[in-house]
């Protein structure tokens, strides 16, 4: 871990966040805003708790020791507190916390905030200066405003993201990393969090924020699809060839890849040519420029295709220690751990879990260099009795309301 401090910057010091929610979408965003300082209380089902939990014990996600990764990322940070919202008296339960609340965030859809009583008219009409943050599928307004929704069908589905990345002709569509979509999204609803509390310092007004898995996904894409809209064509991403020859992938001999992105090619081009060792094609007339090469196309890529293809990627790295023009190598995803820009930069931050070592993901934003100190996700409900206690409840209140149920 790099000699700087730690622990999270406290921008969101003092901010008492309340999570209606599940899976990923909306977790993850209360996940970045308690790596940042936000007090954040989990409510899950008392008995089932966030169905993400179950992904791990049904063997759908591996283990690492006892740790569901999967929840561990998502909710690092947090309180738990176990609250049956079919109860009345879970419901006024909830109204108590939305009365210290700042921030309520939830991606349950319309329908099922309305009836479990925390929908936005309900929750404003408690607490006018909370920010009452609704993550979607769709968006919330239009005919499947109400219709649920994964980031494989929302955001990787519905938004051509798929389509322009799965080549003609294929099997099945291109599958989708998981929860791919949950964190672009996540990222988006933290910022339009932050800038309506950010408002409210100004204005002392609440505020309703929206963020959508296929708006998230429509402003990731927006290159592509706003060229296919305006061209009245899809744009080719997967299959489209580029004109400029130094601004796609080459491989190795030993079958790795290196990514070329010299955008600016005249720039680039004789310094790239000088470290492949084929200075020779510098005059080359076929090569003199961007608009010859691109007429060229062909014999260029040819050349190099050879040229990436008689070396292996320990050479090329070697070669290329020096060369001033975009490029990368491939990485698998263990490599990436090893990244020294991810291990200098503690990108990937150490947690003990209850006596496992893992790593988790910060979120990628940090304040004067700062990296997040990051701590465990909480059981199932491990902290009901501690938050109900915060709300002045005595213990016989609590042993009552847990034997009923409600907690």
């Amino acid at each position: 871990m790099p000699d700087r401090p730690a622990g999270p910057a406290p921008v969101f010091d003092g901010v008492r966040v309340l999570e209606v929610a599940q899976w990923t979408f909306a977790p993850a965003a209360a996940a970045v805003l308690a790596d940042f300082g936000a007090s954040v209380i989990k409510i899950e089902d008392p008995v089932t708790g966030d169905p993400q939990r179950a992904l791990a014990t049904s063997g759908v996600v591996p283990k690492v020791g006892e740790v569901n990764l999967v929840t561990a990322q998502t909710n690092r940070g947090k309180r738990s507190v176990g609250l049956n919202l079919r109860d009345p008296r879970g419901r006024e339960l909830l109204m108590e916390l939305v009365d210290r609340a700042d921030v309520l965030v939830t991606n349950f859809r319309g329908p099922a905030r309305v009836k479990l009583g925390f929908d936005e008219d309900t929750v404003r009409a408690r607490n006018p200066r909370i920010v009452y943050a609704r993550a979607t599928g769709q968006g919330a307004r239009g005919p499947d405003a109400d219709r649920g929704g994964y980031d494989f069908t929302s955001f990787w589905m519905r938004s051509g993201i798929a389509s322009a990345l799965t080549a003609p002709g294929a099997d099945r569509p291109l599958p989708q990393p998981p929860a791919f979509g949950d964190k672009a999204g996540a990222m988006n609803l933290a910022f339009g969090i932050a800038a309506a509390l950010f408002r409210r310092e100004r204005t002392g007004e609440g505020a309703c924020v929206d963020v959508s898995l296929l708006g998230s996904a429509l402003w990731q894409h927006s290159s592509a699809i706003l060229y296919s809209w305006g061209l009245g064509r899809e744009f080719p991403v997967a299959t489209g060839r580029s004109a400029n020859p130094i601004g796609r992938g080459y491989k190795t001999a030993d079958g790795r890849w290196i990514a070329l992105m010299m955008i600016e090619s005249d720039r680039w081009w004789p310094d790239l040519c000088r470290h492949i060792d084929r200075p020779d094609l510098i005059a080359d007339e076929r090569f003199a420029d961007a608009a010859a090469r691109a007429a060229n196309h062909d014999a260029c890529t040819a050349v190099l295709e050879d040229v990436f293809a008689a070396l292996p990627l320990a050479e090329w790295e070697r070669r290329f220690a020096g060369l001033a023009g975009p490029w990368a190598v491939q990485r698998t995803m263990l490599e990436a751990a090893d990244d020294p820009q991810v291990t200098e930069n503690g990108y990937a931050v150490p947690v003990d879990h209850d006596g496992t070592a893992v790593r988790l993901m910060s979120a990628p934003v940090q304040f004067d260099e700062r990296v997040p100190g990051l701590s465990r996700a909480p059981e199932h409900a491990e902290h009901s009795e501690e938050v109900l206690l915060e709300l002045g409840y005595g213990w016989d209140a609590i042993t009552a309301l847990k034997e009923s149920g409600v907690v």
